[in-house]
């Protein structure tokens, strides 16, 4: 059973005939009582084509044949009962069979309406298509990104399911995999907003500390410009006294795009980046969710900044729109 669609009277030219004619699933359906006054045959004629024009084959019955409900007079009483109507497939075929003109206006007359519901269904709907193309082009730029990384590096397997992992915490957020008609991404509302800041001097420590740990040699962590100073200083902004970014995992986020970004480094932007980043979710104790698991995994991590590096700087948005999704979805 369907449900009941749209009503719309047709008016046969000569007056005669004046039938109520459901519109629904773009196409429009009529009852054998409606087929007979159409035609001016009587209901038995009328239901021996039907049968015949499933018997042959000539349309598919499951795909035009559903129930309404109709009210009728039966004797004083007016009754509502579910009553098989056929679709137009079905009524060319009875018109063509029983030779009547009728047929071919109706057939002129419901394609006219066809079209105008369709026109107006588009019209009522376009707002929405225009939303659901925003998120689908959002959605394509995390893939795009992706796919740059994937053949612009030699990544381990491992490293590879870090990429899918982001695209799958980035569609979990949009609820895009399943159903593209759900809300555009946003940044989340909730979050920290007790943040321990970092300054230079013990950030540029720290990155010295960490070139002797692991042994990189050269330039590692030799500054170009005043640049990487700029980065930690921009995320604590503020305007009439309020923080420009205002969670500690926008704050978070913004510090590993713009470390990233700036290449700040002679050697070692992308891993200092992702140390910084490390390093500042630890001291804001947001480096573990309360299962004891890392927020953004060692890939998660590699991935996250190996596509904040291949990303466009208009760009900018959607990856920290991701990231901090994901740091806020994992706690």
């Amino acid at each position: 059973m369907k449900e009941k669609g749209q009503i719309v009277i047709y008016q046969s030219n000569d007056a005669n005939a004046s039938i109520e004619v459901q519109v629904h699933d773009e196409t429009v359906w009529l009852n054998r009582h409606q087929l007979a006054a159409l035609f001016n045959r009587d209901i038995k004629t009328i239901g021996k084509h039907i049968t015949n024009v499933f018997k042959e084959g000539e349309v598919d019955k499951k795909a035009t044949v559903a129930k309404y409900a109709t009210v009728q007079k039966e004797g004083k009483r007016t009754v509502s009962r579910k009553i098989e109507h056929y679709n137009l497939d079905v009524i060319i075929s009875v018109g063509y069979r029983v030779k009547s003109k009728q047929g071919t206006r109706f057939r002129i007359w419901a394609n006219s309406i066809l079209k105008a519901y369709l026109l107006k269904g588009y019209a009522l709907n376009e707002e929405r298509l225009k939303e659901k193309g925003q998120q689908l082009a959002e959605l394509k730029k995390v893939i795009r990104l992706q796919e740059q990384v994937m053949t612009g590096y030699n990544l381990e397997p491992d490293e590879a399911r870090g990429l899918v992992k982001v695209i799958s915490g980035y569609a979990t957020a949009l609820d895009l995999l399943d159903n593209y008609d759900h809300q555009r991404l946003e940044l989340p509302k909730q979050g920290s907003n007790k943040t321990v800041k970092i300054g230079y001097k013990e950030a540029k420590k720290a990155i010295e500390e960490l070139g002797k740990q692991t042994r990189f040699e050269g330039l590692f962590g030799k500054e170009k410009d005043d640049s990487f100073k700029s980065s930690l200083a921009n995320i604590y902004q503020t305007f009439d006294g309020v923080d420009l970014y205002k969670t500690t995992e926008e704050k978070a986020a913004h510090l590993l795009y713009f470390v990233t970004k700036n290449h700040s480094f002679v050697d070692g932007n992308k891993r200092i980046a992702a140390f910084v980043f490390v390093w500042f979710l630890e001291l804001n104790n947001l480096l573990f969710n309360k299962d004891g698991e890392k927020s953004v995994s060692d890939n998660t991590l590699v991935a996250v900044t190996l596509m904040i590096a291949q990303s466009h700087p208009m760009d900018k948005d959607i990856m920290i729109t991701v990231l901090v999704n994901l740091l806020v979805n994992h706690e």
